[in-house]
């Protein structure tokens, strides 16, 4: 069953059906990049719908990056945002003809909604485009391992007890990632290489470094109960892979801040991604972070 979601807002679904003609060549162009395979990608935290979303770096990233499987693991189209204010450049068009492109390719396409794009929970068990709405799911790995695959946002006390302060911390964060923009203007000029602004405070404000641990900390834990031996979330724009409590965590990042992926090689082997900020305007290839399981 195809599915659209026209529950959104009027017009949202022609975002997903017909591409305009720039960006049937643009996808059409892609296809000839060459570059690295692997079994699964994941990738969360797009927040497609913002000025803050860096479609064109995911764009070069997933051209460069083809896969059997790719996970959508929450928070893709910002709904939040959206519904105050109106924000769909061509390029985050072209990012959803891009997956829909994938799946019709051949590439099993699951996505698993998230709180920001919490409308597309309601099309759950449906698929549009090839693409299939599922509100969790268990990826195993080429050797052996079971992954389960959520968003995360329901770990969140914030999002579950008090949405009306979550509402007022994602203006915040969305009145910072503006400032970070305005700061890398100026260190472009100065030649300097792209700086996140966000990711740092976090890096430096201890009630968020607790925050942060204790959300990974409570994933996990809930993983180790079902019997998996890993987990995949997002929510937290904080990539990481680490073991906790003999469960391996993993958190792919987002495409605001970090420009992280998880990847999955062909022998099960498990790896961080981060796009080089070059990789926007050049299409070089991905730079590793020395982590992996």
């Amino acid at each position: 069953m195809r599915t659209t979601f026209d529950a959104l807002t009027p017009g949202f679904s022609a975002s997903f059906n017909q591409p305009a003609p720039e960006a049937t060549d643009t996808l059409q162009n892609e296809e000839e990049g060459e570059g690295q395979r692997f079994r699964t990608v994941f990738i969360s935290d797009l927040h497609l719908g913002t000025p803050g979303c860096q479609a064109v770096a995911l764009l070069d990233f997933l051209k460069t990056h083809p896969s059997d499987y790719l996970y959508l693991v929450g928070d893709i189209v910002d709904g939040w945002q959206l519904r105050r204010k109106w924000f769909w450049p061509q390029s985050h068009n072209d990012v959803v003809q891009k997956l829909l492109r994938r799946a019709r390719k051949g590439c099993t396409v699951v996505y698993v909604p998230g709180n920001h794009d919490e409308f597309a929970r309601g099309f759950l068990g449906h698929q549009f485009g090839g693409i299939e709405v599922v509100e969790e799911a268990v990826h195993t790995t080429a050797d052996g391992r079971r992954l389960w695959v959520i968003h995360g946002d329901y770990f969140d006390g914030v999002i579950q007890c008090a949405k009306w302060l979550a509402y007022l911390g994602d203006n915040a964060y969305e009145f910072t990632l503006k400032l970070n923009r305005y700061l890398n203007n100026m260190r472009g000029r100065l030649g300097l290489p792209y700086w996140s602004l966000s990711a740092y405070l976090k890096q430096k404000v201890k009630t968020a470094l607790n925050y942060v641990t204790d959300f990974e900390k409570a994933v996990a834990h809930e993983a180790k109960r079902r019997g998996h031996q890993g987990v995949v979330c997002g929510h937290i724009h904080r990539a990481e892979i680490r073991e906790i409590d003999d469960v391996l965590y993993c958190n792919d990042g987002d495409w605001v801040e970090s420009r992280t992926a998880l990847v999955e090689h062909y022998d099960g082997r498990l790896e961080l991604l981060e796009w080089a900020a070059h990789a926007e305007t050049t299409g070089r290839r991905a730079e590793e972070k020395v982590v992996s399981a």
